[in-house]
């Protein structure tokens, strides 16, 4: 068992709380909110924000390869996030590189693998090295993978799979009736996550309750839990209390028999 202490938000008291090893969820995906809005709270600019959380994903990461979760996929920046002032938008480029230059010796020692999933091909050349190599470096790990979103978007993804399968039918390789959603899931960015491409828990930061874009087919059935916290203050206990409110809940996965985990 792993224990935590916890303040209860009703009576205000710390109580130790435990969590069931047997029922760590194998892939939390987290929508990081917030960064500018906790920036904007003390007078600084939005990019303290990002930089600040930037630490923060460096804290759960580890937290999470530690408590036994197999794969950490974290929401960095959507397709629309080009719509923001260009000014930000070239440091959250920048993000990747100084996160991976500083980093990547601690992911290794975790034996934590990189892995990434979006539109790679459309970030500057500076960011799509940095990610490169994070990848290669640590290709080697076998332990938790670290699955990054980097210019991602649920619905681009969706079309992205149509279009090849489309593609495959207009050659003469696939038969329109065996497009099942095993088809689909082969052709989604998560494909290669085999048996865990679809998170059982998702956490959303920030008080916000809407899904933004995210992995919209590979959600389907996660469990979801939304936090007022700001991203820049998420920390281990934080996702240690996500991971237990998980634990209490049943998933039935559309039938009426729970199933375990």
């Amino acid at each position: 068992m792993f224990s935590f202490l916890n303040k209860n938000q009703s009576t205000g008291e710390v109580e130790e709380l435990q969590l069931d090893e047997a029922n760590i969820p194998a892939h939390v995906a987290i929508i990081m909110d917030g960064n500018g809005r906790w920036a904007q709270q003390r007078h600084l600019p939005r990019i303290a924000g990002h930089k600040q959380g930037m630490d923060t994903v460096k804290t759960v990461a580890t937290a999470a390869s530690h408590l036994g979760v197999k794969v950490l996929t974290l929401y960095a920046f959507s397709t629309e996030n080009w719509k923001r002032p260009t000014a930000e938008v070239n440091y959250l480029m920048k993000l990747p590189v100084d996160f991976f230059g500083t980093f990547v010796p601690d992911l290794i020692k975790n034996n934590i693998c990189v892995k990434v999933m979006g539109y790679t091909d459309k970030l500057p050349a500076a960011t799509q090295k940095a990610v490169r190599d994070a990848i290669a470096d640590t290709a080697h790990c076998t332990g938790m993978v670290l699955n990054f979103a980097l210019n991602y978007g649920g619905r681009a993804e969706i079309v992205t799979a149509v279009q090849n399968l489309a593609e495959e039918v207009k050659a003469g390789r696939l038969d329109p009736a065996a497009i099942d959603e095993a088809a689909i899931d082969q052709r989604l960015m998560t494909a290669d996550l085999a048996d865990l491409r679809d998170p059982d828990l998702l956490i959303r930061t920030s008080g916000e309750e809407r899904l933004s874009n995210f992995m919209l087919w590979q959600v389907a059935y996660s469990e979801f839990v939304f936090t007022q916290q700001h991203w820049p203050d998420f920390d281990q206990t934080a996702l240690e209390q996500a991971i237990y409110e998980y634990q209490q809940r049943h998933r039935r996965f559309g039938g009426l028999t729970p199933a375990k985990g």
